[in-house]
């Protein structure tokens, strides 16, 4: 069951989810619009390996903002922290960027109950296409859990991804044990 847009905002009251900074103009009739935020990374190598800590280089969009370029895999944030503990938090990409050819994630749509963080975003595009700090990039959808949680995302001892940040972060593979 996805929440509608009254039951999101009496969570937000409740405390169960957190959205920073929220603008109610952003609030969908089922879902929030979230915003790419001002930083864009790529990774050092264009050979990537899954065991190994592949570094990455961060940069800022310009105001004037950054053309991205197909074959590249850039790695962007949102500009909203989000937190959610009793829902399913699921991050799509708005009609509005699909149809300009961006996809905002390569598989990583679903977050954990209890992530608390900005989302890091898979960005990549079929064509160029310019890109601007702030402008929409995709929405939350936010799931029903049914039973009880044993493992909230951030109480995980191995949980990855639980540090704070306003950059994009790199793939933790390397951390498995595989």
């Amino acid at each position: 069951m996805i929440l509608t847009d009254k039951r999101i905002l009496e969570e937000i009251e409740k405390g169960t989810i957190i959205i920073e900074p929220f603008k109610h103009e952003c609030l969908g009739t089922n879902s929030y619009d979230v915003h790419l935020g001002k930083y864009l990374a790529t990774y050092k190598d264009r050979v990537l390996d899954a065991k190994a800590h592949n570094q990455i280089e961060h940069f800022e969009i310009p105001k004037d903002g950054y053309i991205l370029q197909p074959g590249t895999l850039y790695l962007g944030v949102t500009l909203e922290y989000t937190e959610t503990h009793h829902h399913v938090p699921f991050l799509e990409g708005k009609s509005s960027t699909g149809r300009l050819g961006i996809d905002i994630h390569a598989t990583a749509g679903k977050g954990d109950v209890g992530f608390c963080n900005t989302w890091t975003l898979e960005i990549s595009c079929a064509q160029p296409v310019k890109v601007y700090a702030g402008m929409p990039i995709g929405q939350l959808i936010y799931f029903m859990v049914e039973g009880k949680i044993e493992n909230l995302y951030n109480t995980k001892q191995n949980a990855k991804y639980n540090n704070k940040t306003t950059r994009p972060v790199e793939s933790m593979m390397w951390k498995n044990n595989f």
